[in-house]
C-alpha cells in the first residue's frame, strides 16, 4: 500500500493530504456543534446516524470545492509545484484565506445557532445595516468572549500555519516522479472522476440535496445534516425572492375580503380561516393524481380534436368537470408546491422547493388527523428537491419512491406510470383493508419526455402517423406523435387505476381527483373557447376532474377553479376540520358566486412575465418587469386591453391580483409552524 502511494505523484499527493485535512476541520466543527450546540428532542440513533451521514457527504463536497483550484494548480505546474518560492506563497496565502475564512464562518455559524437556533443565513446581514452596526457590535462584545475568541482563531491558525509548512518540507523532500503523457492523462482524469463522485454524493440519478437533510420536523436534527456554508449560499443565491411587508399591507384587504378571512387586520397580516368538522360527512379515502403535462387543451373533455383521452372522458362525465381549472405557473415542481401549501411559487429563478427558507409551511395536509399520508412517486423524491415539501410539513407522512418497488426502473423518471399504479394500487388497498382513511398524492410522470410508454397489462399499443387522421391532428396542437401516445398512455394508466381501485375494493369509498401540473409545449390551436395559446394562458389552464361514484353526483363547473383549492375543496368534502393560512378556497362553498371567483396565474408572453387573476368574464395582469397592466373581457374581446373603458373593474382586479402576490411573497416566508 505504502509503495503504492508513494508511486502516485507527489503534486498530487499533497492534494489528497489537504483534502484530508480540509474535511478533518469541518468534521471536527461538526462534532463541536454536535456535542455543544445540537438541540433535538429526537433521541433515535437511527436518524442521528442518518444526520451524520448526510453532514458528511455535505462537508466533503464543500471540501472539494475548495480544493479544485488547487487540483488545476498542480496539474499545471507538475514537478516545478515544489520549486518555486512564489508558488509556495501562493499556495499557503491561498489555504490561508481557506481556513481563516471556514474558520470565521463555521464560529459565526454556531454563534447564530446559539442565538436563532438556525444554521447560518443570508438574513444575518441585516445586523450590519447601517444605522445597526455599532449596537449589534456591542451587543457581540457584551454577549460573547470576544478577546479569548479572537485570541483562539489565531493561535488556531498558528497551529495550522505550522501544520502546512511541515507539510509543504516533507513532500518537498520526497524524490521527483516523472511521468510521460499517457501516465499523467491517467492520473488527471483518476483524480477528475474522485473529485466529481464526492461532489455528487449520491449513489442515486440524483446528486446529493439539501432536502435529504430534512427528512424528520426537528430542526435539530435537520441543522446537523447540513453544511453551514452550502447552506448559506443556497439561501444567499434566492435571496432576492423577499417580501416587503408594506406593500403586502397596502393590498392585504383585498385578499383578504375575497378570502373571507376570519379577521381583517392589515397590521397582523392574518389569513386564518377556521373550518368546523362536519360529522354528516363519511370520512372518505382520497386520492389526488397528478398527470404529467396535461393541459385542458389537450384532453377529450374539452374538445381536442384527436380525443385521445377517453378513460378521462369516461370519468369526468361520471363525476365533476371543471371546465376552467388553473395551476399558477408552468413547472412540475411549481405545481407541486403550490398545491400542497396553497401558495403559488412566484420565485424567480429557482423553484420554492429548492428555497430553504420557503419549505417552513402551515398546510392542510398536515391536519388530516386519522387519516394515513401518503406520497408515492415513481422516481426520486430527491427531484426538486420536493422531498423536504412533504417530511418537513407533513407529519407522519410515507413516502414511496424509486428504490421501494418491486418494478424495475424505466427510464429517467423512474419506474412506468403503469407500474406506479400498480403498486399503488396495492399499497391503497392495505390501507382500506385496515379500515383506516388514507389520503394519498400519486404523482404521474411518463407523460413527459423521453414519452416512455410500456405494453401495460399487453393491450396499449402505440399509433403511428399512418393511424391518424393527420388534418385533425395538426388541429389539435400535438407536436408529435410521440407525444399524443404518451398522452394516450397516460390516459390507459387513469383507467388503469380506477379498474384496480373497483377491483381491490376501495372504489366506493374513495374520492379521486385528477389535475394536471401544466398543459403540455403545443402547437398553435384555436379551437378552445378562448384564445388561450394567443392569452398564454393557455399553459397554465389543466385539466381537472373528480371521480367517485358513490358519493359525487355529475357536475360541470364552468367558474374558475385553481391549483390552491385542492386541500380546503377535498378536507370539506369528508368534512375535515381545519384552519386555512394560505390563498385557497373551497371550490364548493356556497357563499360564493361563480362570478366571485378567480384563479391567480402567471405565464411568458413575447418574453415578457405576467402575473394575473382570471374569472369568469375577466382577465387582469401585470408585466412583472414594466409593471404594465391591462384588463380583457373575456366574454367580449380577450385580445383588447378595457382598462379605459372599465376603470373600476380594472382597479378592483388590480387590487386583487397584487393582493395574491403580495400576500404569497410575505407567506413564503411567515407561514411558519408554530
Amino acid at each position: 500500500m505504502e509503495y503504492s502511494w508513494k508511486n502516485i505523484p507527489r503534486y498530487i499527493r499533497y492534494v489528497f493530504v489537504q483534502t484530508l485535512y480540509l474535511f478533518l476541520l469541518m468534521v471536527m466543527f461538526r462534532v463541536i456543534f454536535y456535542l455543544f450546540f445540537l438541540k433535538t428532542t429526537i433521541t433515535d440513533r437511527t436518524a442521528i446516524i442518518k444526520a451524520w451521514n448526510f453532514g458528511l457527504r455535505f462537508d466533503l463536497r464543500l471540501t472539494l470545492y475548495l480544493m479544485i483550484p488547487l487540483l488545476i494548480f498542480v496539474f499545471i505546474t507538475r514537478n516545478r509545484f515544489f520549486t518555486s518560492r512564489v508558488i509556495r506563497r501562493v499556495v499557503f496565502g491561498y489555504l490561508f484565506i481557506i481556513y481563516a475564512g471556514l474558520t470565521w464562518l463555521y464560529i459565526v455559524d454556531l454563534g447564530h445557532y446559539a442565538y436563532l437556533g438556525q444554521r447560518l443565513d443570508p438574513s444575518i446581514l441585516r445586523f450590519f445595516a447601517k444605522g445597526e452596526r455599532a449596537d449589534n457590535a456591542r451587543m457581540v462584545w457584551q454577549s460573547y468572549p470576544v478577546v479569548k475568541g479572537v485570541a483562539g482563531i489565531i493561535i488556531f491558525l498558528y497551529l495550522v500555519y505550522l501544520l502546512q509548512k511541515a507539510t509543504w518540507r516533507r513532500f518537498a523532500g520526497q524524490p521527483v516522479i516523472y511521468l510521460r503523457n499517457l501516465p499523467f492523462t491517467g492520473y488527471v482524469v483518476g483524480t477528475v472522476l474522485l473529485f466529481a463522485a464526492g461532489i455528487y454524493g449520491n449513489l442515486a440519478y440524483f446528486p446529493l440535496r439539501w432536502s435529504q437533510a430534512m427528512f424528520t420536523r426537528d430542526n435539530g436534527i435537520t441543522s446537523l445534516g447540513l453544511n453551514p456554508i452550502l447552506y448559506f449560499i443556497s439561501n444567499f443565491s434566492v435571496d432576492k425572492d423577499t417580501f416587503d411587508k408594506k406593500t403586502t399591507q397596502q393590498y392585504y384587504p383585498a385578499i383578504a375580503n375575497y378570502l373571507k378571512t376570519d379577521t381583517v387586520n392589515a397590521e397582523t397580516l392574518s389569513y386564518v380561516r377556521t373550518v368546523a368538522a362536519d360529522s354528516s360527512k363519511p370520512r372518505l379515502n382520497i386520492v389526488l393524481v397528478m398527470l404529467e403535462s396535461t393541459g385542458a387543451a389537450v384532453t377529450s373533455m374539452y374538445g381536442n380534436p384527436m380525443q385521445a383521452t377517453p378513460n378521462m372522458q369516461r370519468l369526468a362525465d361520471s363525476g365533476i368537470l371543471f371546465k376552467n381549472f388553473y395551476v399558477p405557473a408552468i413547472s412540475t415542481a411549481k405545481t407541486v408546491f403550490g398545491v400542497h401549501t396553497g401558495l403559488p411559487d412566484i420565485t424567480g429563478v429557482k423553484t420554492a422547493s429548492r428555497h430553504p427558507k420557503m419549505l417552513d409551511q402551515r398546510i392542510v395536509m398536515d391536519q388530516f388527523k386519522g387519516y394515513e399520508r401518503l406520497y408515492l412517486l415513481g422516481g426520486n423524491t430527491n427531484w426538486a428537491n420536493i422531498r423536504a415539501v412533504f417530511t418537513n410539513n407533513v407529519e407522519g407522512i410515507r413516502i414511496y419512491e424509486e428504490g421501494m418497488y418491486k418494478s424495475p426502473k424505466a427510464d429517467v423518471w423512474g419506474i412506468s406510470d403503469y407500474d406506479l399504479i400498480t403498486e399503488a394500487s396495492e399499497i391503497f388497498k392495505k390501507e382500506n383493508d385496515q379500515k383506516k382513511p388514507f389520503i394519498a398524492f400519486l404523482q404521474l410522470a411518463d407523460n413527459h419526455p423521453p414519452y416512455t410508454t410500456t405494453p401495460g397489462a399487453g393491450d396499449f399499443k402505440k399509433l403511428a402517423e399512418k393511424d391518424l387522421d393527420m388534418k385533425k391532428f395538426k388541429q389539435s396542437g400535438f407536436v408529435s406523435v410521440d407525444q399524443f401516445n404518451a398522452l394516450r398512455y397516460e390516459d390507459y394508466n387513469v383507467g388503469h387505476l380506477v379498474d384496480l381501485a373497483k377491483k381491490d375494493g376501495y372504489l366506493d369509498n374513495t374520492i379521486f381527483v385528477f389535475f394536471g401540473d401544466h398543459n403540455c409545449v403545443l402547437d398553435p390551436y384555436h379551437f378552445m373557447p378562448l384564445p388561450e395559446y394567443e392569452l398564454a394562458t393557455g399553459g397554465v389552464h389543466v385539466t381537472a376532474f373528480m371521480y367517485s361514484p358513490k358519493h359525487i353526483k355529475p357536475q360541470v363547473i364552468d367558474a374558475p377553479a385553481s391549483l390552491l383549492d385542492v386541500y380546503p375543496t377535498v378536507a370539506g368534502l369528508v368534512g375535515m376540520p381545519y384552519r386555512n393560512y394560505t390563498l385557497g378556497i373551497n371550490i364548493f362553498d356556497s357563499t360564493r358566486a361563480g362570478n366571485d371567483r378567480y384563479a391567480f396565474i402567471q405565464y411568458i408572453r413575447n418574453q415578457m412575465p405576467y402575473f394575473a387573476v382570471i374569472g369568469s368574464q375577466y382577465l387582469f395582469e401585470v408585466n412583472t418587469r414594466t409593471h404594465a397592466r391591462a384588463l380583457y373581457d373575456l366574454k367580449a374581446d380577450p385580445m383588447k386591453d378595457i382598462s379605459a373603458q372599465q376603470p373600476g373593474v380594472a382597479r378592483s382586479l388590480d387590487s386583487l391580483a397584487n393582493g395574491f402576490y403580495e400576500s404569497t411573497r410575505y407567506l413564503m416566508f411567515n407561514n411558519k409552524k408554530q
